[in-house]
């Protein structure tokens, strides 16, 4: 079984990237699509070893996604070579990603929402707006396109 490895990335690992981690891990047993490797990580070390953030908890619980316990960790440069996805939720986590990794050249870097056919929309930081509502309904398509898209492609290959 070839697995597919994804990491999940936004500005400090206990919102949105951790929120995508939990409903693909959701998505991945409702599918039971069993060779997807899923974590989270962080483009900065401000909230290192948190867990996820109270209100975005919440909102997960809400709509029936299990949380397991998480430990922000900021990306490495080994990531790049460990994951096969790296997917960010705005510009900015997508540029700190490159520096980190020094560029991308496998093409390893989208931003989630390319997957619910937006390339260009962002996932807002519910940190800022104190949207996480909205933030989890962004989250879910695109986490909801990213298994369609693996599913085609595990299909073809």
């Amino acid at each position: 079984m070839i697995q597919t490895r994804i990491l999940f990335i936004c500005h400090g690992n206990i919102c949105r990237s951790v929120a995508a981690e939990m409903i693909m891990r959701h998505l991945a047993e409702r599918e039971k699509c069993q060779e997807l490797v899923i974590s989270s990580a962080a483009v900065s070390n401000e909230e290192e070893g948190n867990d996820i953030y109270p209100p975005m908890k919440r909102a997960l619980i809400a709509h029936g996604i299990h949380c397991l316990h998480h430990t922000a960790r900021k990306m490495t440069a080994k990531d790049y070579n460990k994951y096969d996805l790296l997917i960010g939720m705005d510009a900015d986590n997508i540029w700190r990603m490159q520096r980190i990794t020094e560029g991308d050249p496998e093409n390893k870097m989208h931003l989630l929402l390319e997957y619910a056919d937006q390339p260009d929309k962002e996932v807002s930081d519910p940190w800022y707006t104190r949207d996480f509502e909205r933030a989890y309904n962004d989250i879910f398509r695109g986490c909801t396109g990213l298994m369609e898209w693996i599913q085609i492609h595990r299909i073809n290959e």
